[in-house]
């Protein structure tokens, strides 16, 4: 008989980012800012059809600066995954869950990024976990099922009374 492979341990430690999300978001957002504070710079008031004063030229500047914030906000998605549980930041909000609300961590082959289904029947995205960063995304995805088996493994299985039936 051949030896079975023993299955991998849990790593003590799991974080990932949308790295691709991220670079494209910086970039996005720089170009915005640079277009923004251009275009704040070149308006002059010139004669009646173009009444911009230095207040416009500030405010459209700000603008800049904003639009440019809220495109950084959107690669702020991260999942940290540990031995007490795991934590999820989107785009809105994020969760701090304990291994025992998990039921498994998917990643399907035509999915965009990565979910956890709760014990709950509840489903969250987890959005760090991008397609597009191909082998990172799923070697974090095994790392944080790992985890997962390593938790259930420690956890003793509940206990059960007999069926009705039986």
């Amino acid at each position: 008989m051949g030896d079975v492979p023993a299955p991998s341990a849990a790593p003590a430690r799991v974080s990932a980012v949308p790295r691709l999300l991220r670079g494209v978001c910086a970039l996005l957002a720089a170009a915005v800012v640079a277009v923004m504070v251009v275009v704040a710079l070149r308006t002059q008031p010139s004669d009646a059809l173009n009444p911009f004063d230095a207040a416009d030229r500030v405010a459209i500047g700000g603008v800049g600066v904003f639009v440019g914030a809220a495109i950084l906000a959107l690669g702020r998605s991260r999942v940290d995954g540990d031995a007490s549980g795991i934590r999820v930041r989107n785009v809105v909000g994020g969760r701090t869950l304990p291994w025992e609300a998990v039921r498994a961590v998917r990643f399907d082959r035509k999915a965009w990024w990565a979910t956890l289904e709760l014990a709950n029947g509840d489903a969250i995205s987890i959005t760090a976990l991008q397609a597009v960063d191909g082998e990172r995304a799923a070697t974090t995805v095994e790392g944080l099922r790992a985890l997962l088996e390593a938790d259930r493994a420690a956890r003793p299985a509940p206990a059960r009374g007999p069926l009705l039936w039986e």
